[in-house]
């Protein structure tokens, strides 16, 4: 065991004395050390329920004979950061996080650890330390929230952000959205749709890191305690048999995930995190694969923020397991899973559920997946769309672009009813260098949809998107406007043309009057404080992950 470097040589007696003052034995000194990076905290709804589920994962670790040292991560609720400063720091925290678990658990010799769990950059940054760190690790993801209700009409958080739109149209009441707000979010749990929370716990089961079927159980049912518990028994036999990340995960673990993505709709944030994930696995996952395996991928549940099923409608339907057994002839089923057996065998043992959420394969809501990748003179790396949440009448779109330089300036304008039908809202220098940060862009595009302008005004950045997002939102534009990318020539009143069938997305200007107009482009100045400034120095292009090199 790793552990056994301070717990059995003489001169690492130091170590052990300062070990029995956290209240360890003789007898401990001979079990499995297990870290557990728990991301509790009062302010984020999707971590409340995670300190029992810590409990209960310390509990079985105990159970199976190992010690459990739990340490904390730090989370970001991104519902609570939107639409101002504080969104600047999500996407940063995901390193931090991966960074920090990398810490803990290096520093300290762990033979094994667990994380706890749950919310949009919290997931992704526990995975990439998974396979940084490369010691046996297994997840726990919290569970999505339950739908609220009003009027007899189910509601989730992007419910709120689509209402302001609504009020703000006079389509509503101030009190009609003081209730929508008050009803939404009626408990513990990731926002209940199927955004980049509930999207990333898809994607860890699916990578074979967490227990079959737990990533859509809810953070209230009682169920998701004892996957809890299981897990900490789990991670002891982990070390036991010396089954680490990078024995489970594979590049066809990664392609399995991203059928499994496109088969579900996921979140566009998935296009940033999976490639960022591979990369601290010593994988490459480019953009291009997610587009090749997107057409090859049918969309078989149709959950919001694109379709009318929550979460909730998700789990009652069978969950990560009926869309696997679905797509079972397109997946490589020799794919190992922490319970130590194949994907094959797991599938083995599932039954089909007929369902009205779940489609087959020979009658998918879209031929396509959920994702698409667009490119053109605008975007010669590359660009994300979540196209199952486009109307079909919009998947072809052109217009004039109106120009903005932040978010702010551009949720200004919505709000004074500025943008009209027929326009392309472009906000940039809101990249991972140019934010810096990339932040999400869920305030505009839910103002524009609340407003009913959803089919009939688009949105492109280098920014990026909440899972919420739906309608004509092209993000990650890659390269940014920062780095001079195309999108930084682009002025108001140039023609944008978006064609997602077929994956252009284009200004109506020659190559080289996109040279001559970045020959005088200076990006705005920002005052950045320290840990932002130190993130635009090492963080890479969005089409890369936006890991730190």
């Amino acid at each position: 065991m790793k552990s056994s470097i301070i717990k059995d040589d003489i001169d690492k007696a130091g170590a052990r004395g300062l070990l029995r003052a956290d209240g360890l034995k003789d007898a401990d000194f001979k079990k499995p050390f297990i870290g557990v990076a728990s991301a509790y905290s009062e302010i984020v709804p999707g971590h409340i329920n995670l300190r029992k589920l810590t409990e209960l994962v310390k509990k079985g670790i105990r159970d199976s004979g190992g010690i459990p040292f739990e340490f904390g991560m730090p989370g970001i609720c991104d519902g609570i950061a939107m639409g101002h400063q504080g969104m600047r720091y999500s996407l940063p925290s995901r390193d931090i996080i991966a960074d920090s678990v990398e810490l803990m658990v290096s520093s300290h010799l762990f033979d094994g650890w667990i994380g706890v769990t749950n919310c949009d950059k919290i997931t992704p940054g526990m995975l990439m330390a998974a396979g940084r760190v490369n010691i046996p690790a297994a997840m726990v993801t919290g569970g999505p929230m339950e739908p609220g209700e009003y009027n007899g009409k189910r509601l989730d958080l992007i419910s709120i952000f689509e209402a302001i739109g609504s009020f703000k149209k006079g389509e509503i009441s101030e009190k009609e959205l003081k209730e929508i707000e008050k009803r939404s979010c009626p408990g513990a749990g990731a926002c209940a749709g199927l955004f980049t929370a509930n999207s990333m716990a898809c994607m860890t089961e699916a990578l074979g890191l967490s227990i079959p079927g737990s990533a859509t159980i809810h953070a209230n049912d009682k169920r998701k305690e004892d996957i809890a518990y299981q897990t900490g028994k789990l991670i002891v036999e982990l070390v036991k048999k010396d089954l680490k990340p990078r024995d489970i995960v594979t590049k066809n673990s990664f392609e399995n995930a991203i059928r499994v993505d496109m088969g579900i709709g996921g979140s566009s944030n998935t296009a940033l995190h999976l490639p960022a994930v591979a990369h601290a696995f010593g994988l490459n996952l480019p953009l291009n694969l997610f587009d090749k395996l997107s057409k090859e991928t049918p969309h078989l549940v149709n959950l919001r923020p694109g379709g009318p099923f929550f979460m909730r409608d998700f789990d009652d339907a069978g969950g990560i397991p009926q869309i696997l057994l679905r797509l079972k002839d397109k997946l490589n089923l020799e794919t190992k899973t922490i319970m130590g057996n194949s994907l094959g065998d797991v599938l083995k043992k599932t039954k089909m559920v007929k369902s009205d959420t779940i489609r087959n394969t020979d009658n998918p809501y879209h031929k396509q997946g959920g994702i698409a990748i667009l490119k053109g003179n605008l975007a010669p790396n590359g660009s994300v769309v979540k196209q199952t949440a486009v109307s079909d009448k919009i998947m072809k779109f052109e217009g004039k672009a109106k120009v903005f330089e932040s978010e702010e300036a551009a949720t200004k304008a919505i709000l004074a009813g500025k943008i009209k039908s027929g326009m392309v809202v472009v906000i940039r220098y809101e990249g991972p260098k140019g934010g810096p940060g990339m932040r999400e862009m869920l305030e505009p595009t839910s103002l524009i949809a609340g407003m009913g302008l959803a089919e009939s005004v688009a949105l492109i950045t280098d920014g990026r998107f909440s899972g919420g997002t739906r309608g004509p939102c092209i993000g990650h534009i890659s390269p940014e406007a920062f780095d001079k990318g195309p999108i930084a020539a682009v002025k108001d009143g140039d023609i944008i043309r978006i064609d997602i069938p077929k994956r252009k997305l284009e200004v109506a200007l020659t190559d080289k009057e996109i040279e001559e107009r970045l020959k005088t482009v200076k990006p705005p100045k920002k005052d950045i404080p320290g840990m932002l400034l130190r993130y635009r120095k090492l963080v890479s292009s969005s089409d890369k992950g936006a890991v730190l090199e």
